[in-house]
């Protein structure tokens, strides 16, 4: 689905396992470049191996097992957080000067963006006030599906979300995930629904018009 660009915005889609530095590294580059004038926005969809990423509100303690994967400090919002094999990861850089200078409203549409393309895969999902993430289920079996993780630098977004769809989930077990000990983690696979990154990359091209439309809707009431 490369080159299937939408607004103005790349839609890469990157095969194989790709190492967090060099993705790090590439972010952070075209971050700049955005806001130079010299590189269009970017939507990037790939997959890590196994690591833990530590967010700039990561607590020590929360890092149960410190030699299990590689632990890369992120920049992004957040607490610890797993990647790996099996885990949709997106990459969202996006200008939001040309687009509403309002954060929140980058997060919330995000949000929504992840849980209209669960929709579109037969998952009801929905977002929690006071909580990181995108959960389904409710009492015993409420569980997080997917990370929201952000970081915004002279108004171009980094980082992104990442979504459950058939990792080893017991990868998280390493971790406290996002710092909320009370709450399972789930996936996709472990819901009886499972899914491909193709089918999964489809629904989020799919939801995408109407993500962009969400960043320029005015929030102000009248």
């Amino acid at each position: 689905m490369n080159g299937s660009d939408y607004d103005g915005i790349e839609w890469r889609v990157s095969a194989g396992l790709t190492p967090y530095p060099e993705a790090l590294a590439e972010m952070e580059a075209r971050a700049a470049a955005i806001r130079e004038g010299t590189a269009g926005e970017l939507i990037w969809l790939l997959e890590h191996p196994p690591l833990y990423t530590a967010g700039t509100s990561a607590v020590a303690g929360e890092l149960l097992s410190p030699t299990r994967f590689p632990v890369y400090r992120a920049g992004r919002g957040g607490r610890y957080t797993y990647h790996g094999p099996g885990q949709r990861v997106g990459y969202v850089l996006l200008d939001l000067e040309k687009r509403g200078r309002d954060v929140r409203r980058f997060v919330h549409a995000l949000e929504g963006w992840v849980i209209a393309t669960l929709g579109e895969l037969g998952i009801a999902a929905r977002s929690e006030e006071g909580r990181v993430g995108i959960w389904v289920g409710h009492g015993a079996a409420e569980a997080k599906i997917g990370a929201i993780g952000v970081r915004v630098r002279r108004w171009v977004t980094l980082h992104g979300f990442a979504l459950n769809v058939s990792p080893d989930l017991s990868h998280f077990g390493g971790i406290v995930p996002c710092g909320l000990p009370d709450f399972a983690v789930t996936s996709l696979s472990a819901l009886g629904h499972p899914a491909d990154m193709a089918a999964v990359d489809a629904a989020l091209h799919a939801n995408l018009p109407a993500f962009t439309a969400s960043l320029m809707q005015c929030t102000e009431k009248p």
